[in-house]
């Protein structure tokens, strides 16, 4: 019923000024629609993403977003890093921490937060 529907994302913000910044300068997501003050909608490939105003935003404790960049990983962790994103270290079994990377295998994974504290992510499959 679902499977050829694109999904949205949904992240809770607590100010949406503070997470137009950090979604469009510091992520370079256009935005493509807005509900007056209370959602600003990003594209983000064939996708969207809703940046919405909540009371319970960044209570997530659990990744919210994944970006599949590819082989271009350390280079957007490199370019996010230049314009201020810090990223998160998680001690994880069987994974190796290389600078901003977590590695498992083949797989890399880097995580950070947006001003809320959402937990979003990039990875290279």
């Amino acid at each position: 019923m679902l499977a050829n529907i694109d999904a949205v994302a949904n992240l809770a913000v607590k100010d949406l000024a503070v997470a137009r910044s950090f979604y469009e300068d510091t992520l370079g997501l256009a935005q493509v629609d807005a509900e007056g003050d209370e959602v600003v909608v990003y594209r983000s490939g064939s996708t969207r993403i809703n940046v919405y105003r909540s009371a319970f935003a960044g209570t997530n404790q659990a990744t919210a977003v994944t970006w599949q960049v590819g082989t271009d990983i350390e280079r957007v962790v490199a370019a996010l890093k230049a314009k201020g994103v810090r990223f998160e270290h998680y001690d994880m079994p069987d994974t190796t921490l290389e600078g901003d990377l977590h590695v498992m295998g083949d797989m890399k994974v880097a995580w950070f937060k947006d001003p809320d504290g959402n937990i979003l992510n990039l990875i290279n499959g």
